[in-house]
This record gives C-alpha cells, sequence and structure tokens, in this order.
C-alpha cells in the first residue's frame, strides 16, 4: 500500500495553544523511520513556510499525536508525542506536549477509542514519552464531544469548552529524576540555575542573570540573534549536566527565565523552545517551573514568599497572557516529591479526514 495514493485519515486539533495532527496508530506504518517519513510529508518539512504540507511554519503547529488502546492497566489509550522540526527534517519523541495531550481525550471519544459518559468523560491517558498518566476529563452531554464553551486561555482567541488535566508519576518524565543534576541548584555558564523535570525537562534561571528585565516582547527576544547563540549554548551545557547528552538538535531542555511578576499573576516567564522565544509557555515547561520555584534555595524561589498558601494554584504570565497550574510539592521529603499538579486547557477539532504526503 502506498500513502502516497491512499493518504492517510487524521484529525487536526488545536490543543491548548499548539495544533497538531492526531493520528491512530493502525493507521500509521509500523516502523518508526517509516512513520516519521510519512509525518515529515504530511507536515511539510522541511521548509520554513512548510507550504506544501499541514504545518504552520512554527514548532507550535508542527506536532504530531499518535493515539491507539492501550494494554497498561487502568489506562485507556496510548498517547506518543513526536515534535517535528520546520526548516529542519526532525522528529523527537523525547518530551511530552501538554498542551497537545488536551486534544487526545477528545479525539479518543471521537474515534470511538473510549465511549463517552454523561455529561462528561475522564480518559486515562498514557502518555508514551514519558509513561507517566495524565487523566483528560471534558464535557459529553449527549455522549457527544462538546468543544463549545466559555473557557478562554491565554494566547488563544475565542472561548471553549474545558479539559481539565491531572498528571501523575511526571517527576523525571525524560531525566529519570525530578532534580535531574542531584541538586536543587548549580552553575552554568556562569549562571545560577535549578534544573527541574517534572512533566518536562527546564532550565530555570533569573532573566537578570542575562541581562534582561524578563518583561521583554517576544519580537524583542527573537531579533537578539546574540541572546539566542547565548540561550543554545546554555541549554547545550545544561542538558550534558542533567543527562541528556548531546542535545544540539533536541527541542529539550527548555529554557526559563524569571522576574517578578507585573500583571497580576504571581511570576514572570520568558520561555524558549529550544532556542526561539515562545510566545506564551507550554504547559509542562509551566507545571515544571513552578514545581522548582517551590523548592527552598531553587532559583527564583525568593519569588514565592508573597504567593497564598491557602490554594495551591499559581498564576504564570507569559509574553500573551496567563496561565494557571496547580501544583503540590512535598520539600520536605529526600528527595523532593511532586504530590499533584494539573492545568486547564480547552482543545477543538479543526478537522477530520484524509491527508496526503507530499
Amino acid at each position: 500500500m502506498s500513502y502516497d495514493d491512499t493518504g492517510v485519515r487524521c484529525t487536526m486539533l488545536r490543543g491548548g495553544t499548539s495544533r497538531g495532527l492526531y493520528l491512530e496508530a493502525q493507521d500509521l506504518p509500523a516502523d518508526p523511520a517509516a512513520r516519521d517519513d510519512l509525518l515529515l510529508r504530511l507536515m511539510g518539512t522541511p521548509d520554513p513556510r512548510q507550504i506544501d504540507g499541514l504545518g504552520g511554519a512554527t514548532t507550535l503547529t508542527s506536532k504530531v499525536a499518535v493515539v491507539s488502546p492501550s494494554e497498561a492497566p487502568d489506562v485507556d489509550v496510548d498517547y506518543l508525542f513526536l515534535q517535528l522540526g520546520v526548516d529542519e527534517a526532525t522528529v523527537s519523541e523525547l518530551q511530552n506536549c501538554g498542551n497537545i495531550l488536551a486534544g487526545v481525550g477528545p479525539f479518543a471519544v471521537e474515534r470511538g477509542l473510549v465511549p463517552a459518559a454523561e455529561p462528561e468523560t475522564s480518559v486515562r491517558i498514557r502518555m508514551v514519552n514519558s509513561d507517566s498518566v495524565a487523566v483528560a476529563t471534558f464535557p459529553t452531554p449527549g455522549g457527544r464531544v462538546e468543544y463549545r464553551g466559555d473557557v478562554a486561555i491565554a494566547g488563544v482567541p475565542g472561548t471553549a469548552a474545558p479539559v481539565v488535566l491531572a498528571f501523575a508519576d511526571t517527576e523525571g518524565s525524560a531525566t529519570g529524576a525530578l532534580l535531574p543534576t542531584g541538586h536543587v541548584r548549580d552553575t552554568v555558564e556562569g549562571v545560577e540555575v535549578t534544573c527541574v523535570d517534572n512533566g518536562m525537562p527546564v532550565v530555570l534561571a533569573l532573566a537578570a542573570s542575562f541581562g534582561l528585565t524578563g518583561y521583554e516582547s517576544h519580537e524583542e527576544l527573537a531579533a537578539d540573534a546574540a541572546l539566542l547563540d547565548r540561550v543554545d549554548a546554555f541549554r547545550r551545557k545544561a542538558g550534558q549536566l542533567m543527562g541528556l547528552g548531546d542535545v544540539a538538535r533536541a527541542s529539550v531542555p527548555k529554557t526559563v527565565l524569571l522576574a517578578a511578576p507585573r500583571d497580576g499573576g504571581q511570576v514572570c516567564t520568558r520561555s524558549f523552545i529550544p532556542v526561539q522565544p515562545h510566545s506564551s509557555i507550554g504547559v509542562l515547561g509551566a507545571v515544571s517551573v513552578v514545581t522548582g520555584m517551590l523548592l527552598p534555595g531553587a532559583v527564583g524561589h525568593e519569588l514565592t514568599a508573597d504567593w497564598p498558601r491557602a490554594t495551591s494554584q499559581v498564576d504564570v504570565e507569559h509574553p500573551t497572557g496567563h496561565l494557571l497550574v496547580d501544583v503540590v510539592v512535598d520539600a520536605s521529603a529526600t528527595p523532593p516529591r511532586v504530590v499533584r499538579s494539573g492545568v486547564v486547557r480547552t482543545a477543538r477539532k479543526l478537522f477530520d479526514g484524509t491527508a496526503y504526503p507530499r
């Protein structure tokens, strides 16, 4: 069978502040190399415009979710996240994506992989990249996925129905440990950092350590070639320290720069994916940021002094708005232990049909 002739069935959904292709594993080649080749051709990679494919010319719109029924106990579906390059023919499965995760539950119900409940459905999802579990809960009145709703998330126009994501066992998702270096604080390229992995390997540093205020716009950061070169060198050294090896062509670790809030939130962030500045912040990236900041002695911990103790929800500012995450950490344990983490996102189905590779 030639996919060039038959095409492949896929669904495109916006998940959180990302957009991706959602496919069932059974509809793809079993061989990973053949699968990746097909996906690159569907997306239109390599090409900075992705003009001959379904990509949107950014890393945020060059994402793929491969979904299948799970054989793991007490899990409904398996979800493999693949990050495709834009101008380079790369396919990475080194990390999760919490935004694309927001569409996995609705997709599973749409495809009949999980039966819908009334008035809402909860889908237990094994994130294959990290072998951890998330539970997605979303409205399904009348047994159908309802995408319309009144929840707004920063970076997405309009409103949609909520998708509540609760994470479990995300500590050490890519590195094997919540603190992959074994320390709460390290020094990389002369900069004080905290390396943390609670669903996403992240390197935390103060924006001031890079000569920044932390309030620069996405455009200002993107235009600063010297800064981006420094971020690249910085994250490569951090990746080695975190046990990730040579990350020159990898999308992790992410670098997140911290500053005091200035828009009513609790911390202001500027993140890079992995070198270009992010227009917002990734879901699991934000979860890891807050997790790290909650640890005494960590970079940015001093910014938590005024955080309310009556709630575990933290308002994270980013260039285009806010992201609300919920994190509880037992810092008294050795090593520190994540009690729970979660976030509210939205998703919307954009099309379902047959896609043809170039």
